[in-house]
């Protein structure tokens, strides 16, 4: 027996080579996405939720009803296609770099203006926007007193809401965590016994926001440092240039980006240079 008759004989919905086109079409029109042809799997499994939420027979009507421009139903569809792998302190170089060297530069550079902004983008169920909440507090009791604040985005509605909320799972943090887990987070009591809850402190640097990276970006002033690691990797080079080239325009001179091992501006702009592991700074 084959592969594909076996797929045929255990997947409840018929699921077509036209019908795989139209949502790739669909997942790369409202997020970017470039979804390759063997993501087959992936794209079915995800969405076969949708049709049994919805009472549908088959993935031409769901594609028909994409194409209507249903806004509750485009929402659940990107939020079903997006994929959101994180942990606190994950890729930890970078944290060092930041509390190591960025930090005290530009506690130095901004000394008399004492205001930090950064962007954490596809920050999903807001670990990376935390840890840099606890690498700026850690750095010196001074930032604790300074305007500090970091935008954390994301496409997908479920994963902000989780973020908003901070409240974690004890079992999935503690070893990321370490000793950080009594510092910064209240456990769970009651019925929230086995979670953990971020404390205030950390809360009020943090902004979530949603946000569709394909969009117009409503911010105006720029960040010292812009965090969109294993986020570039889903797009195609296309729009992983036109991306690199709007990241810039947010950042000043010698401003700081921070992306995933498998990404590089290096072949599709000259405006960032590397100065780290995964870690450029705009020079133009």
């Amino acid at each position: 027996m084959t592969a594909t008759s076996t797929r045929k004989r255990t997947q409840p919905y018929h699921f077509t080579e036209q019908d795989l086109e139209r949502l790739r079409k669909l997942i790369y029109q409202h997020t970017g996405i470039h979804m390759a042809e063997n993501k087959r799997d992936l794209i079915y499994g995800r969405l076969t939720r949708r049709l049994r939420a919805l009472d549908l027979k088959n993935f031409n009507d769901y594609c028909r009803f994409l194409e209507e421009g249903d806004p509750e139903e485009l929402e659940a569809f990107r939020n079903a296609v997006t994929t959101n792998l994180t942990a606190f302190f994950r890729e930890a170089h970078h944290f060092d770099y930041l509390a190591g060297k960025l930090l005290p530069r530009l506690m130095h550079e901004k000394r008399m203006e004492r205001r930090l902004r950064f962007w954490s983008a596809g920050c999903s169920t807001g670990e990376e926007p935390y840890t840099l909440a606890m690498v700026v507090l850690e750095s010196s009791p001074e930032l604790a007193r300074w305007d500090v604040k970091i935008l954390a985005t994301d496409l997908d509605s479920r994963v902000l809401d989780h973020g908003r909320q901070g409240v974690y799972e004890l079992d999935n943090i503690q070893r990321s965590l370490g000793p950080r887990l009594k510092r910064w987070f209240l456990r769970g009591k009651g019925p929230f016994e086995g979670k953990a809850r971020v404390k205030p402190e950390l809360k009020e640097l943090v902004d979530f926001q949603q946000l569709n990276l394909m969009h117009d970006w409503p911010m105006r002033q720029p960040f010292d440092a812009i965090f969109c690691r294993n986020v570039l990797i889903y797009f195609d080079k296309p729009t992983q240039k036109k991306l690199f080239e709007r990241f810039a325009k947010l950042l000043p001179l010698n401003g700081h980006l921070f992306i995933g091992h498998s990404e590089s501006p290096l072949d599709l702009t000259d405006r960032f240079e590397l100065i780290g592991q995964s870690i450029y700074r705009r020079v133009k």
